[in-house]
């Protein structure tokens, strides 16, 4: 893997993207973020971890913040709290990711690190049946609404990145590779993600 590499993971709910991205992070020794980057951010704001968790299951309408235009700090006065949060967040991915190589899962990092010179953008997706099964078995969900949770936070998701980027989320052209986590186990999934970066 060539230096300063970053892997940004885009997944559905259930496809079992976190548990590959994490998995991805271990097998080429770099640092892997995911709620980190909540705690993170937290802790450089004085804001709590449940309003940046609560920031990003709120229901948001289709305003296309420009990163370059807007840092946290007094440029960001008087915007609604959700932004605020977004790009607190937003500059903390960009802080790890100046670091050197690592994973990053979610929030958005493929749009954030979008001008980052050695950037490898993921999406993992999955049949419904499979990723219910998952998201029951290994997540915890009660079988009972399992299905409906699933579909619920897949569009949570959508609407957050949508607003916030102003692209579509889970569209082939926003990313690098595509791959369906129904096809083979996350081990080897991993590992071709692994392979996909050190070929490039």
């Amino acid at each position: 893997m060539k230096p300063n590499t970053v892997i940004t993971i885009s997944r559905q709910y259930g496809s079992g993207g976190r548990i590959i991205g994490k998995m991805l992070a271990e097998a080429l020794g770099v640092p892997f973020y995911d709620n980190e980057l909540i705690t993170m951010a937290a802790e450089q704001t004085g804001l709590s971890k449940e309003c940046f968790q609560e920031a990003e299951s709120t229901s948001i309408g289709n305003l296309l913040l420009s990163l370059t235009s807007l840092t946290p700090g007094a440029d960001s006065y008087g915007l609604p709290l959700n932004e605020k949060i977004f790009l607190f967040q937003s500059q903390v991915i960009k802080d790890v990711a100046a670091k050197g190589s690592c994973v990053i899962v979610g929030r958005c990092a493929d749009y954030v690190l979008q001008d980052h010179p050695r950037c490898i953008h993921i999406f993992i997706h999955g049949e419904l049946e499979d990723r219910v099964k998952r998201a029951v078995e290994s997540y915890g969900l009660e079988k009972n609404g399992a299905e409906a949770a699933v579909i619920k936070t897949d569009k949570r998701r959508a609407n957050y990145y949508n607003y916030f980027t102003g692209k579509k989320w889970g569209r082939v052209e926003n990313y690098d590779l595509v791959l369906n986590s129904s096809r083979m186990p996350l081990e080897k999934l991993a590992e071709i993600i692994k392979d996909y970066v050190e070929l490039c």
